[in-house]
C-alpha cells in the first residue's frame, strides 16, 4: 500500500480504497467485526458511499489493528483522567512520517525552510500525543538551532519571535495558548513585531479554558494579534495519521490520499451535498494497518474542493484536538 502518495485522479483515489476496505475487511478484526454486524456484503461494496465507517468511539474501547503486523508505538488522545481515552496502534512509523512530510510540504513548504516553534502546553504535560510526534518530526527535519517548545514561559516566546523577524517561522499553537499569549502581550503592553514570514498555525483546542467562541472570531482574534491577514490551521486527530491544513478562512485542504465525506447526522449511510451541513467521515489511506474508514463526531460541510470544520455534534466528548464551533 505503499503507492498511496502517488493517487492523483478519482478513480486512482477509489481504487485504492476498496483495495484498503478489502483489505481491512480480511486483517482488522474489530472492522470486520463491524461490518457483519451492519449485515453489509463486502463483495457489494463497490463505490466510496457504500464504504462503512468505524465510529471514532471504537478507538476507546478496542484494540484496531491488523493482524499481520505488530504496533511498535501508540498515540493516545487528549481529556481528563476519568475519560476513556481513545488509543491509536502504529505499525508501520515510517508511513506517519512520510504523511506528515508529504502534507506539509504540500500546503505550506519544506520543512527544512522554516524554524518550527511549538505552544501547545496541555500535548507537552502528557505522553504519547500524535501532535508532539509531528512537531517533533518536523523540527528534526528542519535542524534549526532555533526551534523549541514553550509552555507558559510567554516572554521567552516573544523574544525569540522578535528576534526571528524576517526569518521564516512557523507557530504550532493550541488555540487557548495563542490568545493566553496574545493577552500576555497586550495586558503587559509587550509589542510583538510584525513579520510577514510569519506562519502562525493554530491546531483547535480549547479544553474550556477561555469563552466560548466561533471559529471565525477565533481566527479574527489571532489575525489582530499576529498582524496577519492568514491564519493557517491543521486539522487531525490521534486516529489519523494524515493532517488536512487550512491556509486561511476555515477552509481546509486534503492530501491526495485523504478524503472527507458528508454524512447525514440522523443516517450514516446517507451523504450531504456540498454546502450542506453534516457529520464528518475521514478516509485517511495511511490508516493502512489501522482502520481508513472513520466517522468522527465533527461537523463539516464541503465548499469547492475544500471543507470547513463547524464544530461537535451535541454530547459527544469533547476532545482536545476538536475544533471550534463556526
Amino acid at each position: 500500500m505503499d503507492t498511496i502518495f502517488n493517487i492523483q485522479t478519482d478513480q486512482d483515489f477509489l481504487s485504492a480504497s476498496l483495495r484498503t476496505f478489502h483489505y481491512q475487511y480480511q486483517n482488522v478484526e474489530i472492522y470486520r467485526r463491524f461490518v457483519d454486524y451492519l449485515n453489509i456484503n463486502p463483495d457489494e461494496v463497490n463505490e466510496l458511499s457504500k464504504i462503512p465507517f468505524l465510529p471514532i468511539e471504537m478507538f476507546k474501547n478496542h484494540e484496531i489493528i491488523d493482524k499481520n503486523v505488530t504496533a511498535n508505538l501508540f498515540f493516545q488522545s487528549s481529556g481528563t483522567t476519568q475519560m476513556n481515552l481513545s488509543k491509536h496502534l502504529i505499525a508501520n512509523e515510517n508511513l506517519y512520517k512520510e504523511s506528515i512530510y508529504k502534507s506539509f510540504e504540500e500546503f505550506i513548504g519544506r520543512p527544512e525552510d522554516f524554524i518550527f516553534l511549538g505552544l501547545l502546553p496541555s500535548y507537552l504535560e502528557r505522553q504519547n500525543s500524535s501532535l508532539i510526534y509531528m512537531v517533533d518530526y518536523l523540527m528534526k527535519k528542519s535542524a534549526k538551532p532555533e526551534n523549541g517548545y514553550f509552555l507558559y514561559n510567554h516572554e521567552d516566546l516573544l523574544t525569540l519571535l522578535n528576534e526571528l523577524e524576517n526569518k521564516k517561522v512557523i507557530l504550532f499553537g493550541v488555540s487557548f495558548a495563542l490568545l493566553d499569549f496574545l493577552d500576555y502581550c497586550d495586558s503587559n503592553a509587550k509589542t510583538l513585531k510584525f513579520f510577514d514570514s510569519l506562519r502562525v498555525i493554530e491546531t483547535g483546542g480549547m479544553k474550556g479554558r477561555k469563552e466560548e467562541m466561533t471559529k471565525d472570531e477565533l481566527l479574527k482574534i489571532l489575525q489582530e494579534g499576529f498582524k496577519t491577514e492568514k491564519i493557517y490551521s491543521e486539522y487531525s486527530m490521534t486516529e489519523l495519521l494524515s493532517q488536512a491544513y487550512s491556509l486561511g478562512n476555515n477552509e481546509y485542504q486534503c492530501p491526495n490520499w485523504m478524503k472527507i465525506m458528508i454524512r447525514n447526522a440522523e443516517d450514516p449511510f446517507n451523504y450531504e451535498k456540498e454546502g450542506r451541513t453534516g457529520a464528518i467521515n475521514i478516509i485517511d489511506l495511511a490508516n493502512i494497518h489501522s482502520c481508513a474508514f472513520i466517522a468522527t463526531q465533527d461537523l463539516g460541510k464541503i465548499a469547492g474542493d475544500k471543507f470547513q470544520v463547524l464544530g461537535r455534534i451535541d454530547h459527544s466528548d469533547i476532545r482536545g484536538c476538536s475544533l471550534l464551533v463556526s
